[in-house]
């Protein structure tokens, strides 16, 4: 094997590795023509490069070296868009990452009138890995619903429910969410607020969920991925994320199956019964690792360069 086969890799591949995009979004480039080598536009997907050789441009632009890994966790406000740009010229999760010393990209998607935890990064194998169904993140929301589900209705999500082009969804965990006077006052005598926690990542996954029941999503929020949880951080804030907190992100964030399969149950009453996660005796909790500030973050990059 010559040489230059020997370092030739996957154009897709090599895209997400230099930070403009995961695997998926890097087929999408190259459908769309975006992307030459050599002086002459690629459509092909499955088209091998070499880095070394091969003069490779996107949008006109030279494909730069690979630069230092960043992960950042965004809390998105409602009426901003997840993506980088928008022909409409509404607001993006772009404009809030001016200050970020590098590109990234939203790994998934949060609908434009939801809000919630979102993942930045420039790390197109990490980010395929987090979308990949066979890695089973979890996604945790809080909704408010347009009314107060029954037992057995609740019941169905956890059998799957069919829903416009995702076929057939479950529910991992569906649980009501009890009085809280929090910032966000999820408190309601006629429209109840739920958690629910699924792996798929389909098209308004959640909210057609709860139609399919008879139920319309008022109010969503995205308030964990895996066990990497939004906790105080404010709309519209970043922070970037350790190795710790970015591992937390493959951690599922579920209870036991015993109380999966209890809190899916209808009592035969026809009135829900409450449970509560007891925490093993003599078991610490585990503590939510600490959050990389920007000056922690330049003060470790600045230490592995040395």
């Amino acid at each position: 094997m010559s040489e230059k086969k020997s370092k030739e890799v996957r154009l897709n591949k090599l895209l997400a590795e230099r930070g403009l995009a995961s695997r998926r979004g890097a087929d999408k480039m190259i459908a769309d023509g975006q992307v030459t080598v050599n002086g002459k536009k690629v459509y092909e997907l499955g088209i091998k490069v070499n880095p070394h050789v091969d003069k490779i441009t996107v949008d006109g632009v030279a494909l730069r070296s690979k630069n230092q890994n960043l992960y950042i966790m965004f809390h998105k406000p409602k009426n901003v868009i997840t993506s980088m740009t928008d022909p409409l010229g509404r607001v993006t999760v772009a404009d809030y990452m001016g200050d970020v010393p590098g590109r990234v990209f939203p790994i998934g998607r949060l609908d434009w009138d939801s809000e919630g935890l979102i993942i930045m990064t420039n790390d197109g194998d990490f980010a395929n890995k987090v979308m990949h169904p066979k890695t089973e993140v979890t996604k945790t929301y809080h909704v408010k619903l347009s009314g107060q589900p029954r037992p057995d209705q609740i019941q169905k999500l956890y059998r799957g429910v069919s829903i416009p082009g995702g076929g057939k969804v479950k529910a991992k965990l569906v649980e009501k969410i009890k009085v809280s006077k929090d910032r966000d006052q999820k408190v309601s005598d006629k429209f109840d607020w739920y958690k629910i926690v699924i792996t798929e990542g389909k098209n308004h996954q959640v909210r057609e969920m709860f139609k399919k029941i008879g139920y319309d999503v008022i109010k969503l929020q995205r308030v964990a991925i895996g066990k990497l949880r939004l906790g105080t951080l404010e709309r519209g804030a970043f922070v970037y994320l350790n190795e710790g907190a970015v591992d937390r992100i493959f951690m599922q964030d579920l209870p036991s199956e015993k109380y999966v399969k209890s809190a899916g149950a209808k009592e035969e009453s026809g009135k829900a019964t409450e449970f509560k996660k007891k925490r093993a005796p003599n078991r610490p909790l585990k503590r939510e690792p600490k959050r990389v500030t920007k000056k922690l973050f330049y003060k470790e990059l600045n230490k592995s360069q040395k």
